[in-house]
């Protein structure tokens, strides 16, 4: 027999045990060298496709032609040399080239799935809560009430418009429905009282100290809040500005998503003397206002929507149920990975920047708001360089990743912000399930110098794989953390994807592939409404099929299985 014809024999024997299923120890051994890859914890980011397979394997996968011409060399054919061992040995190969060659025909065809269902839903825009509308550029267009929140750059008022009448379910109120002939108390945003119905806008009212008063200079060093600014937020004119000396356009801006805040309006207007300024910012105020204000003439103003509270405000009075807690952090994520794919870092994620609602079955709806800490560069590297102690890290120390908190200025130090705020994701889960954040004070730890095992349980309720999740989100080596996309994955399949998931010796993507086309044509055939009419699972649903990547998915599968092997390892030790 040729060295030819048993390498054809051995692929042809290859394909059809692989077919029949005989090998279920082939995927067994399959998953261990998954688990083994995590164990060792490269980064998830640069993850290779198929990098759980052996080094020595991956040149003859791509080259089965130049393996066999290479066998059939003068060199190898001596040393088969017709004896029967040696055979053997070549048979014995061909049918792990043709296991290989077969594993990766059904990556090509589970990619080619991946990519058709992400192409549907990726056409799927996010639609906004207001009727389109062409007017409103200036402060004057505007009606505003009370004071729904100050914070150490900015004050939020709540607002209303003439020119755009709100959708009728934009025109009720998200906490607490108002019966007719009651009379709305004036009062702050809270969870007993709001005005939304009357108040459907919020208008940010930046505080310029050193701006300057030019819009030309004002848009220049505030451009960061327009980063989440729709495509018409801008009058014509002011889309492009002189930028160090370069006439060019505003810095980029993120496309709409609904865990995202939305900037419908921006504009420059002069600075008024609004209900409790006097009390609550009088330093911030221009000397016309307030003879010993510090501030500039004009400011810039943001319109967005007006929702009923933040997450801090929602976690104050109420406890979200477990599976509303995993959809909390799941919205968080998806948000925190489509500003990644953006080139968007944010570097200031806390719940007082996360805005909440309520769909229509009472899940809350998470927007993360407040850019003007954010790092959005042209290249969407979300690499700075940190050759100086003036380079902000960004916003809220308590919450900052450790590799950007530990880091230390110098030449060619580069801050990477590719898994920060996924690793704010991770701290703000405590509070989402009801403890205290653990890097906030009354905990105690702090992000520059922690160990993991330092990190406070979770409650017993939280679902084993949420909990794993926020432990790896968590992970101070960002190599061996997640990516946000990741992260999400796994709580999808968590979720929705127990029955693909339920045998660990039978998972692959042929079935993960089935289960995608089933989950896709339950979406699509129910609309905009998803499982028990609840919208949020139904966006949720659609961003993960929006974003499918095989690598991404086949990663998460991975870690998801090794934490449930970890967590029967534990339960069998005990």
């Amino acid at each position: 027999m040729s060295v030819k014809h048993a390498i054809s024999r051995g692929l042809e024997l290859g394909r059809s045990v692989f077919q029949l299923g005989l090998l279920k120890s082939g995927g067994r051994l399959a998953a261990k060298l998954r688990a083994d890859r995590f164990r060792a914890g490269p980064s998830v980011r640069t993850a290779q496709p198929q990098a759980f397979l052996p080094s020595r394997y991956r040149y003859y996968r791509t080259s089965l032609k130049g393996l066999a011409a290479q066998l059939q060399s003068a060199g190898f054919r001596r040393f088969a040399g017709g004896s029967p061992r040696n055979r053997a040995v070549f048979l014995a190969f061909g049918l792990g080239v043709g296991l290989i060659e077969q594993q990766l025909e059904d990556d090509r065809k589970s990619a080619s799935t991946c990519q058709e269902i992400q192409a549907v839903f990726r056409k799927k825009k996010f639609q906004s809560p207001f009727k389109p509308f062409t007017s409103g550029y200036k402060l004057e267009d505007y009606i505003l009430g009370n004071q729904i929140g100050k914070g150490s750059n900015a004050a939020v008022y709540e607002a209303a418009a003439q020119f755009a009448p709100p959708k009728q379910s934009a025109r009720k109120c998200s906490l607490v429905q108002i019966k007719e002939g009651e009379v709305e108390a004036e009062a702050p945003r809270s969870l007993t009282c709001c005005s939304l119905r009357n108040f459907p806008f919020a208008i940010k009212m930046m505080w310029n100290f050193g701006a300057g008063s030019s819009s030309e200079a004002i848009l220049k060093s505030m451009s960061q809040e327009l980063v989440p600014a729709g495509p018409h937020a801008l009058k014509q004119e002011k889309e492009e500005i002189t930028l160090d000396g370069h006439f060019g356009v505003l810095p980029k801006r993120v496309s709409a998503h609904p865990n995202v805040i939305r900037v419908y309006r921006a504009f420059t207007a002069d600075v008024p003397l609004l209900p409790g300024a006097q009390e609550e910012y009088p330093d911030v105020l221009p000397p016309r206002l307030n003879p010993t204000g510090l501030g500039n003439n004009r400011t810039l103003f943001l319109v967005m929507k007006n929702y009923p509270c933040t997450l801090r405000q929602y976690l104050e009075m109420s406890t979200p149920s477990r599976r509303q807690g995993t959809l909390m952090v799941l919205q968080l994520l998806e948000g925190i990975d489509h500003l990644c794919r953006e080139g968007v870092a944010h570097r200031d994620l806390k719940s007082d920047n996360v805005l909440l609602e309520f769909d229509s079955d009472g899940c809350p709806r998470l927007v993360i708001s407040d850019f003007g800490c954010c790092l959005a560069q042209s290249d969407s590297s979300l690499q700075l360089p940190f050759n100086s102690i003036w380079v902000s890290k960004g916003g809220n120390a308590s919450l900052m990743a450790p590799e950007v908190a530990t880091a230390v200025p110098g030449c060619g130090v580069v801050l990477d912000y590719s898994k920060a705020d996924a690793w704010a994701v991770g701290a703000i889960s405590y509070e989402i399930f009801g403890q205290q954040n653990p890097f906030y004070r009354a905990v105690g730890l702090e992000s520059r110098n922690y160990q993991e095992k330092q990190l406070p349980p979770l409650p017993s309720s939280v679902p084993a794989d949420v909990q794993f999740v926020i432990r790896l989100l968590l992970r101070r080596n960002p190599n061996k953390r997640p990516t946000a996309r990741v992260a999400a994955n796994m709580l999808h399949l968590s979720l929705w994807g127990r029955k693909a998931l339920a045998n660990q010796d039978s998972v692959g993507m042929r079935k993960l592939a089935d289960w995608l086309l089933c989950q896709s044509a339950v979406v699509l055939l129910k609309g905009c409404q998803g499982p028990s009419g609840n919208k949020v699972e139904a966006e949720l649903q659609r961003s993960f099929l929006a974003n499918l990547e095989l690598e991404d998915l086949r990663t998460a599968v991975g870690f998801l299985l090794y934490g449930r092997e970890q967590s029967q390892a534990c339960v069998l030790s005990v």
